[in-house]
């Protein structure tokens, strides 16, 4: 009996040991003499071979233990955390579509800190897998019977949504994910970080420029304040985030917001999205540069204008082919149903407001119809080059400017609509 349990104990430990290194053969040799030992977990944490492979991406023999039904996707260790968790933790996202293609539950919380496996790629900044189990959630019935904006803002225990995991992490590819599929940019913590904290707050904390630009650019309110009565400059302070603080601060001009209530925005292809999206960042970046101007995260632009550099060619350019409301930028968007062409700095001129009101959207600055759908237009590289190249460096720096956009951009819109 006793040399019977001494070979089972070893065999358990090859088990293990193998799957961790990826020797397929061995752990099919080993379950092949004794298919109990699948049953088997590790003393301390409790983990299953299905919970070690995922953890270290070994993706065939989770595709042998889910494929022969072996184990359970779901199966527990100490802390009630998936195998699904696990490599969302460590990123490893082939383990994490085959979970996902086995049934794993992506609607499970584990006991240490009642996190999803959403959380956990959040926190670790696994944009991919947050994004294959965003996506999950959308094709599954947890969109049905759950809601997937509900599962977007869900709370681990101390009522911390994965958008304030990956704000205080600093993993702003994230944070823009999660902004982008309905994350609430305003919600406050319960017992996270201090109570009340909004995701602004946390990358305040955290002094993450790239995270506060995106929560920024989504909407969050630099004047929410947390439990304490603070602002999210006031925390940027406090930790000596000096270009965060410059940024948040309520005196200094307030950024370009995605417009996301308006039904076009939301219907937006994704090359159409992706201009839209670049040009905002853009313009508040111009806008970065003068609130940043005088500290030491201050870097000077370089120059973009080259009088040796100017193309030959320029007059081969159709003036059809420029906006024809700056008549700086190249036409990027198409307004639809009428086919009237505007570049995307105009495009969010006429789109970003303050207080913008879905019933009311903004229609076509050249023929007043409304606006249906936004299109990406064809653009020649070679046209956008050209143009660039002709405009001296203060009239480029200004037309992706917060102040071009939101005042020349609008003093040409309104020039041409009473000329219409």
């Amino acid at each position: 009996m006793g040399q019977g349990l001494s070979c089972r104990v070893k065999d358990e430990h090859w088990l293990f040991t193998a799957v961790q290194s990826g020797d397929l053969e061995t752990v099919r040799s080993v379950l092949e003499r004794d298919p109990d030992l699948i049953q088997q977990t590790t003393v301390n944490d409790r983990h299953s071979a299905l919970h070690i492979a995922a953890a270290n991406g070994r993706i065939e023999i989770v595709s042998m233990l889910l494929g022969d039904q072996l184990v359970n996707p779901d199966s527990l260790n100490r802390h009630k955390q998936t195998p699904l968790m696990l490599a969302a933790m460590h990123g490893k996202i082939s383990c994490v579509q085959k979970l996902i293609e086995a049934g794993a539950n992506i609607l499970m919380f584990d006991s240490l800190n009642g996190r999803t496996c959403l959380h956990y790629a959040a926190f670790y900044g696994h944009s991919d897998c947050l994004q294959t189990i965003l996506l999950a959630a959308r094709t599954s019935h947890i969109a049905v019977s759950w809601g997937f904006s509900r599962f977007v803002n869900i709370r681990d225990g101390k009522g911390a949504t994965p958008l304030h995991l990956a704000s205080r992490q600093q993993h702003p590819d994230c944070v823009h994910i999660l902004l982008d599929n309905g994350a609430l940019v305003c919600a406050s913590t319960g017992g996270y970080s201090f109570p009340g904290s909004t995701p602004l707050h946390l990358a305040a904390r955290g002094g993450s420029i790239d995270c506060i630009r995106e929560l920024l650019a989504w909407g969050a309110d630099r004047l929410q304040q947390d439990s304490s009565g603070r602002i999210p400059y006031m925390v940027a302070l406090k930790h000596k985030n000096e270009a965060c603080a410059a940024l948040l601060n309520p005196s200094s001009a307030e950024p370009l917001v995605w417009p996301s209530p308006l039904k076009f925005i939301s219907e937006l292809h994704q090359d159409a999205k992706a201009l839209l999206e670049r040009a905002l960042m853009e313009a508040n970046k111009e806008r970065e540069k003068t609130v940043l101007k005088g500290t030491s995260h201050w870097v000077p632009s370089p120059s973009h204008y080259d009088s040796d550099g100017i193309d030959d060619n320029i007059s081969e350019v159709s003036e059809t082919e420029v906006c024809c409301i700056c008549f700086d930028q190249v036409c990027t968007i198409e307004v639809q149903d009428c086919g009237h062409q505007m570049c995307a700095q105009c495009t969010l001129a006429l789109c970003c407001h303050n207080k913008q009101n879905p019933s009311t959207p903004p229609v076509c600055p050249f023929c007043r119809s409304k606006i249906v759908r936004l299109v990406a237009v064809e653009v020649k590289a070679a046209h956008q080059k050209a143009w660039k190249s002709r405009m001296p460096t203060n009239c480029i720096e200004e037309s992706c400017g917060l102040s071009a956009v939101s005042s020349f951009g609008k003093a040409r819109i309104d020039q041409c609509i009473d000329k219409t």
